[in-house]
């Protein structure tokens, strides 16, 4: 698979591993812990993408430009198996 291919825009993803980071509207100090939940919101053609971390009412907290090494993507659905 192609890097630029490795997630595609509104795919919910995981951090795997933590990462300071500052808040969105303030620029406190906060720190990203491996297994935060973001979405990716903008795709850049060498694979990195840009993930908005939000709270639970949908308040952006953090937004950060990530490379496809520290994240995976989350899935809600099985895929069918190939036999």
């Amino acid at each position: 698979m192609n890097m630029s291919d490795a997630f595609h825009i509104h795919d919910l993803v995981a951090l795997l591993e933590d990462i300071p980071a500052k808040h969105f509207d303030d620029g406190r100090a906060l720190m990203l812990r491996r297994g935060q939940i973001g979405t990716v919101v903008t795709k850049y053609p060498d694979g990195a993408c840009e993930v908005e971390f939000a709270d639970r009412e949908g308040r952006t907290y953090a937004m950060l430009s990530l490379t496809p090494n520290q994240l995976m993507t989350l899935h809600d659905l099985p895929d069918y198996a190939l036999v």
